[in-house]
């Protein structure tokens, strides 16, 4: 079965992502074509990176490194979702995003948004880092303006029209993920 991890991108207090990151794991574990498993960086306290050699090296000497590497290596693919700050992601998403690099490789990605202008600028640059991190991102995105989505600017509200494209984002991350099974299957051969 095809794994996918949800990754909650925000670590802060009363965080606006939490009943998203519960919405789209609920709408996902419906699905019978993939396991679902929310990944929150809450749960992986990663200090700022402090692994002496490059992740790209893949020789970790610290616990929390290994623990999140192989929690990483455990997923076919992944659905991220994110805030925008200052127009772009959190630090810690990236942090957590720059700590490794093999286990992200070859694997879809697609992106979940909220902010004020639905955080599309913090997509931009994570697509970007998923490129270099040899992800393959995939087109559809879901986006989550406050002004639309979030009752007050804070209590999370989805209308029911942004299910289609969230369908349309997991159906595309998990046949992604599937087709690039013999990339991965070739990697840890090799």
């Amino acid at each position: 079965m095809t794994r996918i991890g949800i990754i909650l991108g925000s670590t802060r207090p009363h965080r606006k992502g939490e009943p998203v990151a519960r919405w789209a794991v609920d709408v996902a574990s419906q699905r019978g074509d993939a396991e679902i498993e929310l990944v929150d960086l809450r749960d992986f306290p990663l200090p700022l990176l402090d692994e002496s050699a490059p992740p790209s090296f893949g020789r970790y000497e610290h616990e929390h490194t290994r623990r999140w590497a192989e929690k990483i290596a455990s997923f076919d693919g992944f659905v991220i979702i994110t805030p925008e700050y200052n127009h772009s992601t959190t630090g810690v998403l990236k942090n957590a995003l720059d700590y490794l690099f093999a286990e992200w490789n070859n694997k879809a990605v697609g992106f979940i948004s909220y902010g004020p202008q639905g955080g599309v600028r913090a997509v931009e640059h994570l697509r970007t880092m998923a490129g270099e991190l040899m992800m393959a991102d995939v087109r559809a995105q879901v986006v989550l303006p406050f002004t639309t989505e979030f009752e007050n600017y804070s209590t999370f509200t989805p209308g029911d029209h942004n299910l289609p494209v969230l369908t349309t984002m997991l159906d595309q991350v998990i046949s992604w993920s599937r087709a690039l099974a013999p990339l991965r299957a070739r990697q840890a051969a090799a």
